[in-house]
């Protein structure tokens, strides 16, 4: 069972994985009152480095993220390693009873994922996934037209995320780009609108085709374009369009819904602008939805890890589901592995998928 609480107070918290994500996840905690107890990181520069952007000089800091579960005893702790230690680390932070929020993707192998779906459920532990574009206050104004059946009958829609990085980038860091610990444009960058897209349009789908490339990267092994087509099983349709080497910066995120009475857009650098907004109900004025419901953050990480994180708060403290609990993330993984079983095999493949991983896409690109 989840470690019980020592006093009524703020969550101890720990952040395990101090890169570039990090921030965030400190922000965040900070925002909501958490009570940050722990920094983690293989490399101890990176938490101290941490520690001091965000005056946090006298937490404890471990380069071991078992001795730090054992000795610190946190009551929430966020994983923010590279992608291929996720799991490892969230089966961890389970086995300790620390609920857990899991930066995406939730893992690189369906059965890694089942894995810790599976023991947060036998140790009733909280796991939430970081998909924090579902807060943007566009996609959640999206998400309410939804559930309200003003759509009517969904027909189809479009991920697309125009995206720039480049060789100073992935050399920062080993990990980035390789089939082990990572995966390309679809997995790193492109699996927040790909998890909208589905969250939009139906969580079961039925088919999947597409093309992979690596284009302008020769220095990774997995790609930095993605182009597929999506069957689901209520009948609609979806696109996504996914890629690192726009020139010669990060160009848009945008995700279109298209149904029989209604048609939005939500755009700028990562769907947090509500650019169309058309309905035929006349429910509400179009523009002054637009511009009540959309954001212009710093970077294309947004607003969203401060609302997910209390959402995933409110969660652990009155023992209800997160709002993207384990199930949601995996949903994301199983859609880029379908995508990357196609382009390997090519030809559609049938989800839903049974064992996949990224390590199974090798040499593909080679």
């Amino acid at each position: 069972m989840t470690t019980s609480r020592c006093s009524s107070g703020p969550l101890r918290y720990a952040l395990i994985g101090c890169g570039r994500i990090a921030p965030n996840h400190i922000a965040a905690a900070q925002a909501n009152g958490l009570a940050i107890a722990a920094l983690c990181d293989i490399e101890r520069s990176h938490a101290e480095k941490l520690a001091a952007q965000f005056g946090l000089s006298q937490v404890p800091i471990y380069t071991d993220y078992t001795q730090m579960l054992s000795e610190i005893h946190p009551e929430l702790a966020a994983v923010a390693t590279e992608s291929g230690g996720h799991a490892k680390a969230a089966l961890a932070c389970i086995q300790a009873g620390c609920p857990v929020i899991i930066e995406k993707p939730i893992a690189l192998s369906l059965a890694d994922a089942d894995d810790i779906i599976a023991a947060g459920r036998a140790a009733g532990v909280t796991v939430a996934v970081c998909h924090q574009n579902r807060f943007n206050r566009s996609v959640r104004k999206i998400r309410e037209a939804m559930e309200g059946g003003r759509f009517g009958k969904m027909l189809y829609g479009t991920a697309h995320i125009r995206w720039n990085r480049g060789e100073d980038y992935y050399r920062q860091a080993p990990w980035r780009g390789t089939w082990e610990q990572d995966g390309g444009a679809l997995m790193n960058q492109c699996i927040h609108n790909i998890d909208l897209l589905r969250w939009m349009l139906g969580d079961d789908i039925t088919e999947v085709f597409a093309y992979t490339a690596n284009l302008a990267h020769p220095y990774i092994e997995a790609e930095d374009l993605g182009l597929a087509l999506v069957r689901f099983a209520n009948g609609a349709m979806g696109v996504i369009e996914g890629t690192t080497a726009v020139y010669p910066n990060n160009l848009e995120e945008t995700l279109y819904l298209f149904g029989e009475k209604g048609t939005v857009k939500a755009g700028g650098k990562s769907v947090n602008v509500l650019e169309e907004w058309r309905f035929g109900d006349g429910m509400d004025e179009a523009e002054t939805v637009k511009t009540a419901c959309s954001d212009n953050p710093p970077n294309v990480y947004g607003y969203g890890h401060t609302p997910l994180y209390a959402d995933v708060i409110d969660a652990v403290v009155n023992h209800r589901p997160p709002a993207v609990d384990g199930e949601a993330g995996k949903r994301a993984l199983e859609l880029v592995l379908a995508v990357y079983s196609s382009a390997a095999l090519g030809r559609p493949v049938q989800l839903p998928l049974t064992r996949c991983a990224t390590t199974d896409f090798e040499g593909m690109l080679k």
